[in-house]
C-alpha cells in the first residue's frame, strides 16, 4: 500500500530565521517524519543559507541534521545571540530535566531543574518560551511538583483529592506553573560572557499572585514586554470545578493578563501584580506583543472566540494599546453579511495560536500580523493591519480564490518582523514543499521561491501524476462543497469506488491539504470525496450558528447531497459508496447508513459519537448541549426530557435499521468520545445479526488515533474491509 511511503515523506511543522536582512538570510526548518520500522517519529531540522543581491534569491548551502529526541522546546532570542533549550534525559531509568542558554556552540548556562518542578509544558496551550528584553532571562512553564511531605501531614486526604486536568491530549497536564530562570542581572555587561556562568549566579524563580483571585486561574503562553511585565494566558475552571477539555475547543474560560513583578526577587517564589484584561464573555488566547524600532512594547494582540456555545467558531482579533492604555478594542470581528460570495473574506479561522512572531511591516500599511485562515476549502495566508484591521488574501491576492489550479493549502511558519516569511504549501495530489515570500516595495508579495521540497521516487511522482483534484460546489446546498480526488484514467463503464471521508467537530474543516491516508486510498483506485457541510469553519459565522440544533439533520443532509451530486454529475456510481469519518464524522457515518440503508456498501468508523446523551464521561461534556441547541451551566446533567431529545438526534437511534457491514476503530484511551461508545454500538450490532461488524482496539491511543503503528493499521484495516464488501 502506497500509505507508508506518503506518511514517511517529511513534513514542515516550524521555521525561525537565524539572520535576514534585504540581501541574505539563514532559516532553519524543522520537519516531522513517521518512521514506521522503529513505530516513532522523528525531527529533522534542514538550515538554509540564501543570498539576494540582485531580485532572486539563491540557496548557497543546506545543512541537514537531526535534533534530539531529549529536547522539549527550544527558542531563539530577539537579537538571535542565544537560544534558551528546555531538556530532558533519561539517566538510569530516572527523568532529570534541565534548562540551558546557548550562544552558537557554546553552553552559556546549565541549570538541574528536576527538583523545582514536574514535566516541562510544550503543548500549544500551555508552553511559555521568552526571552526577556535585556535577555539575561527566560520564562517558561511547568507542571509544579506533587505537595510534599510537610503539606501532607497538614491534610492526610490531600494526596487523594481529585484535580482536574485539562482533558484529551493533556491529561497530565493539572498544575501548569510560570517560573523565570535568570543567568545575568539586566543591568550586567551585555557581551557573551567569555566562560560558562557559574551556579551560584544562576537563579529559577516560581511567579505566584500577591492578591490570589476567588476563581483558581492557571497560566501559560507567556511573554516578556519589558523586564518586569508579562502576558500571559490564564485559564479558568467552571463555576462547579470543571477544567473542561481544551484541545480543539476555542471558548474555554480563559482571559489575557497582565503580571507585573517587583524589581527584586523572592527567593525561589515571586510575587506579582496581576491585571485580567477582561472582556466579558470571551474566551482569549496566543498574546503577542508589537516592538518598535528599539525594542518598545506598542501592543499585544490576541485571539478570541465566544466563550461557551459552539466549540470553535469565527476567531476575533483583539488589541491592547501598551504607550496610553486605552482600553482592549477588536481589530477583527465575525463578518455579520447575510451572505457571501465566493471570493468574500468569510472571517478569520485560525490555528489555536498564532505563530512566535506573527509581525511584518507593509509599505504604506504599517505593522500587519500574519495568519493562517481556513478560506472554504482551503488554507490561505491573510494579513491584518494593526492600525485599522484591514484583512488581505496574501495568497490571492487578486481575491479570486475559486480559481481551480493549483489547489494550494498554505500554511504560515515564520516571518522575520520586516518583509520575509516561511510557508509551507500543498495540494491534495502533492506533499507539502517549503517557499519564502518577501515583501516587494508595492506592498504585495513577490513570487513564491522554493527552498524545500521533498524528494520522491519515479514511480510514486508518477502515481500522483495520475490523480486529479477539484472543489464541487454542491446546489441548493450552499455553502456545502466538496474536495475531490480521483484517477485521470479514462472513464469505463463501472467507475471506481468513491470513498465519502467526513470530519468531525463539526466545527473543522476538510482543506485541499496532502493528506497520506486520503491519498493512499485514492492511488489504491478509490475516489475521494471530503465533503464541507454547513457548520464547516471558513465559511462564515452564519454557517457556524445554522447548524447548532441541527446536528443529525442539517449536516445528514449535506453529505447525503454531495453523495448525490457527484451521482449526478458521473463522477460515482451507485452501489460503489463507501463511508470514512471519526468522532462527528463517525456521527454522520452512522446516520447516514442508519438513515439511508441500502446506499452504502460498507463503512469504517473511528472513535465516533453513537448516542449523544451518553458522552457524560467525556472531557468535554458540554459539546453534547452546545451543540445541539441546548443550555449548559453549572450543575447541568442529563434528565430523562433531555436525553430523550438526544437520544432522536443520535445514530444509535436508527439502529434497527443498519444493513451495512461495520468496521470500528476504537482508541482505548479517548477522553473525548468514550471508548464505550464504540463498543456499545459494536454489541449493539453484533446481537442483532443482521450485518458483518468487526472492531479493532487500539491500547494507548485517544481521540486522535495518530500514534505511528495505529494511524497505518486504521488505513490499511479500512482499505481491506471497503474491498470486502463493494461489489
Amino acid at each position: 500500500m502506497y500509505y507508508t511511503r506518503l506518511a514517511e515523506i517529511p513534513l514542515p511543522t516550524a521555521a525561525h530565521f537565524i539572520a535576514s536582512n534585504a540581501t541574505s538570510a539563514v532559516v532553519r526548518v524543522t520537519y516531522s517524519i513517521r518512521d514506521h520500522e522503529r513505530n516513532t517519529k522523528r525531527q529533522l531540522i534542514k538550515t538554509f543559507t540564501l543570498s539576494r543581491p540582485e531580485s532572486d534569491w539563491t540557496i548557497l548551502s543546506t545543512i541537514v541534521s537531526h535534533e534530539s529526541s531529549d529536547i522539549q522546546a527550544s527558542a531563539l532570542s530577539s537579537s538571535k545571540t542565544y537560544q534558551a533549550i528546555l531538556r530532558e534525559i533519561c539517566d538510569s531509568n530516572e527523568k532529570k530535566r534541565f534548562v540551558e542558554v546557548w550562544t552558537n556552540s557554546q553552553l552559556v548556562a546549565s541549570l538541574d531543574v528536576t527538583k523545582h518542578h514536574g514535566p516541562f509544558h510544550t503543548d500549544d496551550f500551555s508552553k511559555s518560551l521568552s526571552f526577556s528584553p535585556s535577555e539575561t532571562a527566560f520564562i517558561y512553564t511547568a507542571e509544579a511538583n506533587p505537595d510534599s511531605a510537610d503539606d501532607l501531614d497538614h491534610d492526610p486526604y490531600r494526596k487523594f483529592r481529585y484535580n482536574p486536568h485539562f482533558g484529551e491530549g493533556v491529561y497530565t497536564k493539572k498544575r501548569p506553573i510560570l517560573y523565570i530562570f535568570r543567568w545575568r542581572e539586566p543591568t550586567s555587561d551585555t557581551s557573551v560572557p567569555a566562560a560558562r556562568i557559574s551556579q551560584k549566579d544562576l537563579s529559577l524563580v516560581a511567579i505566584s499572585l500577591c492578591q490570589p483571585p476567588v476563581v483558581p486561574v492557571f497560566f501559560g503562553q507567556a511573554s516578556f514586554a519589558t523586564e518586569t511585565q508579562i502576558f500571559a494566558t490564564g485559564y479558568e475552571p467552571t463555576a462547579d470545578g470543571r477544567i473542561l477539555g481544551i484541545k480543539a475547543c476555542f471558548n474555554r474560560p480563559s482571559s489575557i493578563w497582565e503580571l507585573c513583578l517587583p524589581s527584586q526577587n523572592q527567593g525561589d517564589s515571586i510575587s506579582c501584580i496581576a491585571n485580567k484584561i477582561e472582556i466579558p464573555g470571551r474566551s482569549s488566547r496566543s498574546p503577542r506583543i508589537l516592538f518598535d524600532e528599539h525594542r518598545n512594547p506598542i501592543t499585544v494582540l490576541w485571539l478570541s472566540n465566544p466563550t461557551f456555545g459552539a466549540h470553535a467558531s469565527t476567531v476575533s482579533l483583539y488589541s491592547y494599546n501598551l504607550m496610553d492604555k486605552s482600553p482592549s478594542k477588536a481589530l477583527l470581528s465575525p463578518d455579520q453579511q447575510d451572505d457571501l460570495d465566493a471570493d468574500s473574506f468569510p472571517g478569520l479561522y485560525t490555528e489555536y495560536n498564532l505563530i512566535e512572531s506573527p509581525f511584518i511591516e507593509r509599505p504604506g500599511k504599517g505593522p500587519c500580523l500574519l495568519a493562517q485562515s481556513v478560506w472554504h476549502s482551503r488554507t490561505e495566508l491573510v494579513s491584518i493591519a494593526i492600525n485599522d484591521g484591514h484583512c488581505f488574501n496574501e495568497t490571492h491576492p487578486s481575491g479570486n480564490v475559486s480559481d481551480q489550479q493549483p489547489l494550494y493549502n498554505w500554511s504560515l511558519l515564520a516571518s522575520d518582523g520586516h518583509g520575509n516569511v516561511v510557508c509551507s504549501r500543498s495540494t491534495p495530489t502533492s506533499p507539502p514543499e517549503v517557499v519564502l515570500l518577501t515583501m516587494e516595495s508595492d506592498g504585495c508579495f513577490g513570487t513564491p521561491v522554493v527552498i524545500d521540497e521533498p524528494v520522491l521516487s519515479t514511480d510514486l511522482q508518477q502515481a500522483l501524476k495520475g490523480l486529479s483534484s477539484c472543489i464541487i460546489p454542491i446546489p441548493d446546498r450552499h455553502p456545502t462543497e466538496t474536495v475531490v480526488i480521483q484517477s485521470k484514467g479514462s472513464a469505463d463503464e463501472q467507475k471506481p469506488t468513491c470513498v465519502t471521508v467526513i470530519h468531525g467537530g463539526p466545527h473543522t474543516t476538510s482543506t485541499v491539504a496532502f493528506t497520506p491516508l486520503v491519498l493512499a486510498l485514492a492511488l489504491e483506485g478509490y475516489t475521494i470525496s471530503m465533503p464541507n457541510y454547513t457548520g464547516s469553519m471558513g465559511f462564515g459565522e452564519r454557517y457556524i450558528q445554522k447548524l447548532v440544533g441541527q446536528c443529525g439533520t442539517l449536516d445528514v443532509g449535506d453529505c447525503m447531497a454531495t453523495v448525490k451530486e457527484l451521482i449526478r454529475l458521473g463522477i460515482s456510481d451507485e452501489g460503489r459508496q463507501v463511508l470514512l469519518g471519526g468522532s462527528h464524522g463517525g456521527f454522520l457515518t452512522v446516520h447516514l447508513i442508519g438513515q439511508y440503508p441500502g446506499v452504502f456498501s460498507a463503512v469504517a468508523l473511528r472513535n465516533p459519537v453513537i448516542s449523544v446523551g451518553e458522552i457524560a464521561a467525556s472531557d468535554i461534556p458540554d459539546w453534547a448541549y452546545a451543540e445541539f441547541g441546548l443550555p449548559y451551566g453549572p450543575g447541568t446533567h442529563i434528565t430523562p426530557e433531555l436525553y430523550a431529545k438526544l437520544y432522536a438526534a443520535s445514530p444509535i437511534a436508527h439502529v434497527d435499521k443498519v444493513c451495512t457491514p461495520v468496521l470500528l476503530l476504537i482508541g482505548e484511551d479517548d477522553l473525548r468520545v468514550p471508548p464505550s461508545q464504540g463498543k456499545g454500538f459494536y454489541h449493539a450490532l453484533k446481537g442483532r445479526g443482521r450485518v458483518p461488524v468487526e472492531m479493532l482496539m487500539f491500547p494507548k491511543e485517544s481521540h486522535p488515533l495518530e500514534g505511528v503503528e495505529a494511524t497505518r493499521v486504521c488505513t490499511e484495516a479500512a482499505r481491506d474491509w471497503f474491498g470486502r464488501f463493494v461489489r
